[in-house]
């Protein structure tokens, strides 16, 4: 009697979790969904009625802000724990040029949400989602359809002032620890003279990597921690610095398994630093 007791309530322990893991993920879903169609209500009016200069500093700091307010809301489920702290010290920065690894889809919203003047290089199909199409284009994030002007609109945009978020993989990491890394960091760094601040994203999940199905539950609770790295000077030979970078980020991620990782900041803490 004692053992179906225990079996029984094991069995409902579970169907409890599953039921909370669930919720958490659809609730973070539609909370984003919800965040990004209201921002994009306004933006799209502000991208007409702004002039660039007016429109991309606010564009970025509503990104900024409505990210910020989706991290804390996920905190405060309890089912994710953020430790972003280590980015604040790039807001003051000046230009430069922000490196990450890119375990999920979460990496460039956690990095967007802590930093005030941040372009993003962004797939041309995100570009006219009816999400993120409409925020992006008032802040002035730069489409990837064309190398040539990619380039270009990255160095402009460094050169007036603007910080840069480009991961090196070119998208979500599909074997350890990191893909091959893509050229065009090394010569966007070179032409616009602005060095690389390599940033190290640590989880013990493997939620929303590439292989992930977005629908997909995890198990809750996930640990997300930033980690800066060396700051790279800009390359003199792009292809050369392409392999020392690449080799960097395989040696410390490598070394520093994220299953050793220790725990980062509770959602108490991160809801209240949001």
């Amino acid at each position: 009697m004692v053992c179906k007791k225990k079996d029984a309530w094991q069995i409902l322990r579970q169907v409890l979790v599953t039921a909370y893991e669930y919720l958490v993920l659809y609730f973070g879903l539609g909370f984003l969904a919800i965040l990004c169609l209201a921002w994009s209500v306004f933006a799209i009016f502000l991208h007409r009625l702004l002039p660039e200069r007016w429109g991309r500093p606010l564009g970025r700091v509503g990104i900024m802000v409505g990210f910020r307010l989706y991290i804390a809301s996920l905190a405060l489920t309890g089912g994710f724990r953020f430790d972003l702290c280590a980015l604040d010290s790039l807001r003051d920065q000046g230009p430069l040029i922000i490196a990450p690894n890119h375990p999920s889809l979460l990496d460039a919203v956690m990095i967007l949400s802590r930093l005030p003047n941040v372009a993003c290089i962004l797939k041309a199909a995100l570009m006219d989602n009816v999400l993120f199409g409409a925020g992006s284009r008032l802040a002035r994030y730069i489409r990837n359809d064309s190398p040539r002007g990619m380039i270009r609109e990255s160095v402009a945009d460094l050169r007036r002032g603007s910080q840069l978020l480009l991961f090196p993989e070119g998208t979500r990491t599909t074997r350890k620890p990191v893909n091959a890394f893509k050229g065009g960091i090394g010569l966007i760094a070179s032409r616009a003279g602005v060095p690389i601040q390599t940033v190290f994203i640590e989880t013990d999940s493997g939620f929303l990597g590439k292989t992930w199905p977005l629908f997909r539950r995890a198990a809750l609770p996930i640990n997300y921690r930033m980690r800066l790295g060396r700051r790279f000077d800009p390359p003199d030979n792009v292809q050369m610095f392409m392999s020392e970078l690449e080799r960097y980020f395989d040696v410390c991620l490598t070394l520093l398994p994220t299953e050793t990782m220790p725990p980062p900041a509770t959602a108490t803490d991160e809801s209240r630093s949001a």
